[in-house]
């Protein structure tokens, strides 16, 4: 196990895991720009990679889901009411090529040239796919700061081995500590990195 924190952040749907993982990164990426500001220096690639996860909203309705690469701004919806799929869950119908297409490239450049890996999310739409539980595997073996948001109820293989790692940190986002949670990430983040 390496020195640098896995941070997994979980809690009940629509608690606002991402809106915690989203403070966090803004965080670490303002610190890091003065940082390199104070020193005259530029970075060739990006100080945060991975994927985000956003609902799809009609008419304030959720829809369904889409993921995007955190560098390009590439995106593929993952699951939408209207897709026809045999894979199923919670009403949407689930399209893991497209996890794949954005998601798996996405991981990729990350471990290799940011300073940050973020995976959001993992959970029931995400773990349908073979590819995509592989690669988080292969990427969490990498020693780098990782930030990830992570089903809470979910008992797949993946997230439970997630939750069992010596160099992993599982934080629940809770009404009375939304507030300040960015600020430990950020803390438990910056002690290594």
């Amino acid at each position: 196990m390496g020195v640098h924190p896995k941070i997994g952040i979980t809690g009940l749907p629509r608690s606002g895991k991402s809106a915690v993982m989203e403070k966090v990164l803004k965080m670490l990426s303002d610190e890091r720009q003065r940082e390199l500001t104070m020193r005259g220096t530029q970075r060739e690639h990006p100080i945060l990679g991975g994927l985000r996860t956003e609902p799809l909203l009609e008419n304030g309705e959720r829809m369904g889901y889409k993921v995007i690469n955190i560098v390009t701004g590439e995106e593929g919806v993952i699951a939408h009411k209207s897709i026809d799929s045999r894979l199923r869950v919670l009403g949407y119908g689930l399209d893991p090529s497209e996890l794949e297409r954005v998601a798996l490239p996405a991981i990729e450049y990350a471990v290799d040239h940011c300073e940050v890996l973020v995976i959001d999310e993992i959970g029931k739409f995400s773990v349908e796919s073979e590819a995509f539980v592989s690669a988080v595997r292969s990427a969490l073996e990498i020693d780098m700061p990782t930030l990830l948001t992570l089903h809470k109820k979910s008992r797949h293989p993946l997230l439970q081995d997630i939750r069992r790692r010596d160099d992993g940190r599982i934080l629940e986002v809770t009404p009375v500590n939304r507030a300040l949670l960015p600020y430990k990430i950020h803390k438990l983040m910056r002690e290594t990195y």
